[in-house]
């Protein structure tokens, strides 16, 4: 599991647990080494944003707030991937975002990480889709979906399917399946032709997204996942055009945001990163060197926004992404998994980040047991604490949708 980048399920969840509590911040190193940077900062001053500014701009959308919900596994699809009417009722509940960026779905029957996730490849996820957006749309809000190809996470007892990845090097976590944790298995290295129509899987994932009713993706290149693989020294060995110098490694994803840009338009895609995290066994090695590159090339592409996990303000890392990145920024801070949320759920961290230079702030657990959390933060209200057991797998209401708003507490 993930420590709070807000993606509960970004990491296999296991008793054996390098994802879960060793992938903290980066590195010193990677932060101070990237500090070379000297474009301008995005289009809105610091001093001018607050979180709860009524007019913030995002592409083509006016946001109601600049709180992000930040995209959370919640494994509460049918077993085909298909959303399920209880997916429409939670988001429904959390419509006051200024954005919801909703959980990460497959593109692809191989892609598939963990049980019940979400999918985005057939015509019955589109339809299912559609209900979960129309809900939110009916509430007053707006969505993005992102979009997920596991890699080597994944297992054949959850898509039926050899797991593919840049080079044959196996998840050194456990994998979680419906029989239980299992070893998990040796990826298959992709063939080229594979790495193409991956591409072509994603171009196409997005469309379907916007038939689905979503205004936009973020194409999901960071926690470990089939993205973050080819860009880690570890988890790419190959030896042709996308792998070894980094403009290699960055190819693969900066193909994947340029094809899913021209498929539906640069101004609906957004793309997340992770530098120097270490979940999911991910190892980039030079991370002071991907990242210029890689932002360079996406700077080219024009995606709408940049969302960055464990941005943290304090950091030379998230000033020097913020100097190269001169688009719109979305900061998810780091509030350490495994602990009690802070009393505030984030809010100061939340303004910092601001006045630091990030447009939007994504929070993922804070609006999972709040789902009026912009209205508790505005009025500093208390907070629902995360019920931590019902975080993953375990379906149903319970922990899901039965989080109460101030108003249904103060009736009961």
């Amino acid at each position: 599991m993930n420590t709070e980048t807000n993606t509960l399920a970004t990491a296999a969840p296991t008793t054996t647990t390098t994802a879960t509590t060793t992938a903290a911040t980066p590195g010193p190193g990677a932060a101070a080494s990237i500090a070379t940077a000297a474009d301008t900062a995005g289009a809105s001053s610091a001093a001018e944003r607050g979180l709860f500014d009524t007019d913030a701009r995002l592409g083509a959308l006016t946001l109601p707030n600049r709180l992000v919900m930040a995209p959370m596994t919640r494994n509460r699809a049918a077993a085909d991937g298909v959303p399920q009417a209880i997916m429409a009722k939670y988001y429904a509940q959390r419509a006051s975002a200024g954005l919801i960026i909703a959980e990460a779905a497959t593109p692809s029957a191989v892609g598939i990480t963990y049980p019940n996730i979400p999918a985005i490849h057939a015509p019955e996820h589109v339809v299912g889709w559609r209900r979960v957006t129309d809900a939110v749309r009916e509430a007053g809000g707006r969505m993005f979906l992102q979009i997920q190809h596991g890699g080597r996470i994944g297992h054949p007892d959850n898509s039926g399917h050899m797991p593919v990845a840049p080079s044959p090097v196996a998840l050194p976590d456990t994998m979680f399946t419906p029989a239980g944790h299992q070893p998990s298995v040796v990826p298959r290295e992709m063939t080229v032709d594979e790495i193409r129509s991956t591409v072509a899987d994603f171009a196409a994932a997005a469309r379907n997204a916007v038939e689905a009713g979503f205004a936009g993706v973020e194409v999901h290149a960071a926690n470990g996942y089939l993205l973050h693989q080819f860009l880690a020294q570890n988890t790419n060995l190959r030896t042709d055009e996308y792998g070894g110098a980094v403009a290699n490694r960055i190819r693969f994803v900066t193909e994947v945001v340029r094809a899913v840009a021209d498929e539906i338009g640069a101004e609906r895609v957004g793309v997340r990163i992770a530098p120097g995290l270490t979940v999911n066994g991910i190892e980039e090695g030079d991370t002071e060197e991907i990242y210029p590159a890689l932002i360079a090339a996406l700077s080219e592409i024009g995606p709408t926004y940049l969302h960055v996990v464990f941005a943290d303000p304090d950091k030379p890392l998230f000033h020097d992404i913020r100097r190269r990145w001169s688009g719109t920024l979305v900061a998810n801070p780091f509030l350490a998994w495994g602990e009690p949320l802070p009393a505030d759920g984030g809010k100061a961290q939340a303004e910092r980040l601001l006045a630091a230079g990030a447009d939007f702030i994504a929070l993922g657990r804070s609006f999972l047991a709040n789902p009026d959390l912009v209205d508790r933060l505005r009025t500093g209200a208390p907070l629902n604490q995360v019920r931590d057991r019902h975080l993953m797998y375990v379906g149903g209401e319970t922990g899901y949708t039965d989080y109460p708003t101030l108003a249904e507490s103060r009736a009961a």
